[in-house]
Order: structure tokens, then C-alpha cells, then sequence
């Protein structure tokens, strides 16, 4: 998996590739992440690594290299998230190592080597290389429009993965059996009713990403990422009905505006 030439710079955050290997390394992961590694034959998986209380630690996009797994996260996350593994990792035969492998990025015609995006088939493409970057696609427009959260925006230390949409994501197997923050994020599938999440939401006015959200008075949400007059909003869904504030712009659902 090699790229030719490098593309532009891009906004956004850099990924950094892991490869795991040993004898054990499937079993491993299996027990830990919240996607099946029985998919891999299939293609890419995209999973995260949760607390034991469920949330939100790290996403990422695990890829089969031979008897070895790679794993694309963000650059800012690799060094703490390899720590973490190896925390985990006590008798296992197992690898972990920080490569020098970048990833560049796209939407028009796919590369030789690369593979699709296991969020979104709208994220485009991704090879794994010598080079980083993009081909200049705006990335955060098509994260807006699918409702794609991004680690360390959306993504945080206080997410619960359900209410981040990663069931729609592809990101979340509910039939693997035990991980870690299995049992919370299982709960939440089959006992509850979401009653908070991720929503695509309308602007109207200037909006400014980190603006709290209010509706007759009351707070409802947090805006997130702004792309044009669209935006992610984390809401409290049993509040978030007709026209709402954000600042000095109106914000709308879409059924809503």
C-alpha cells in the first residue's frame, strides 16, 4: 500500500498508523474494540475503544495487513492509544508498534492500493503510504451532511458511541459478544430510548461552533461542526422541536425548517 505523489495540505487531522501483529492479536482486539474483527475478510472495519463505563476513548479504521492488523487513528491519539493497548495487552502475544505510515485522502478516482471509508461511502477514499493529505475535498462539508462526527469535536471524553450514530456508522456490532463498555452500550441499544444525540441541524445567521443551543429559554444542545448553513448539534431530542437559537442564528431540525 503506497502512494505515487503527495496531495495538497489538509485542515484536517493527520493519521497515524499502528501495525499489530503476533499470534494473538486478532483474539485481542476482538475482546476490546466494539466492532467484530470476523469483518476484516470483508474489507476494513471501523470501531473505537471504550471505558468500561462506555465512553468514548479513541475511533478507528482497522485494516488486515497479512497475518498482522494495521490501525488508522488520528495522529494526536496514536502514541496514547498504543500506551493504552499495551496496558491491556499483559501475557498476550502481541505487537504493538507506532509506524512512519501516513494516509492520504480523496473522493475522485481511487488510487491502486486504497480502499473505501467504512463510515460513509461519501468519505471517499484512503491510502496508506510514504505520503499524507487530501486531494483537496472539504472534508468537514461532507462530515456536515452525513452527520459524521470527528474525534475531538463531536467525538469527546463524554460521548456514548449510540448517541454519536456510530450504529449508522457501521462502527458498533451488537452481536460479537463482550468488550470493553459492552454491557452500557448494549443497554442503551435494547432498555432505553435515546434521549440525546447527534442531528444534522439548519443555520439561519452567523453560528459559531461551541455555541449552546436554547429553545423557549432553555438549553437544548451545543452546536459542533459548521459547514455553510448546515451543522452538527449534539441536542436533547425531547426539547430540540421548532425553531431554536444559537447564538444570533435561528437553528432549525431538518423536518423543522
Amino acid at each position: 500500500m503506497t502512494s505515487e505523489s503527495p496531495m495538497p495540505d489538509s485542515p484536517m487531522i493527520p493519521r497515524k498508523i499502528l501495525r499489530l501483529g503476533g499470534a494473538d492479536v486478532q483474539h485481542f482486539l476482538q475482546n476490546l474494540v466494539t466492532n467484530s474483527l470476523d469483518r476484516l475478510g470483508d474489507g476494513p472495519v471501523y470501531a473505537a475503544l471504550l471505558t468500561p463505563q462506555g465512553k468514548f476513548i479513541c475511533d478507528f479504521i482497522l485494516i488486515e495487513d497479512g497475518a498482522d492488523i494495521l490501525l488508522e487513528v488520528a495522529e494526536p491519539q496514536a502514541a496514547a492509544l498504543a500506551q493504552r493497548l499495551t496496558m491491556y495487552r499483559l501475557r498476550a502475544d502481541v505487537t504493538i508498534d507506532v509506524t512512519d505510515l501516513q494516509v492520504l485522502r480523496g473522493t475522485g478516482p481511487a488510487p491502486e492500493g486504497a480502499f473505501t471509508d467504512p463510515r460513509h461511502a461519501a468519505l471517499g477514499w484512503h491510502l496508506i503510504g510514504a505520503e499524507g493529505g487530501t486531494d483537496g475535498t472539504d472534508f468537514d462539508a461532507i462530515r456536515v451532511a452525513h452527520c459524521i462526527p470527528e474525534t475531538g469535536i463531536e467525538l469527546t471524553p463524554d460521548t456514548f458511541i449510540l448517541e454519536a450514530g456510530f450504529e449508522h456508522l457501521n462502527g458498533v456490532d451488537f452481536r460479537k459478544g463482550c468488550y470493553v463498555g459492552q454491557e452500557v452500550t448494549a443497554r442503551m441499544k435494547h432498555k432505553t430510548e435515546l434521549r440525546k444525540g447527534l442531528r444534522r441541524v439548519t443555520l439561519e445567521g452567523p453560528a459559531t461552533p461551541g455555541t449552546e443551543i436554547t429553545a423557549e429559554g432553555k438549553s437544548v444542545g451545543t452546536l459542533h461542526s459548521v459547514a455553510g448553513d448546515q451543522a452538527i448539534a449534539y441536542l436533547r431530542l425531547d426539547r430540540a422541536t421548532g425553531a431554536m437559537q444559537a447564538g444570533e442564528a435561528r437553528v432549525f431540525l431538518p423536518e423543522d425548517s
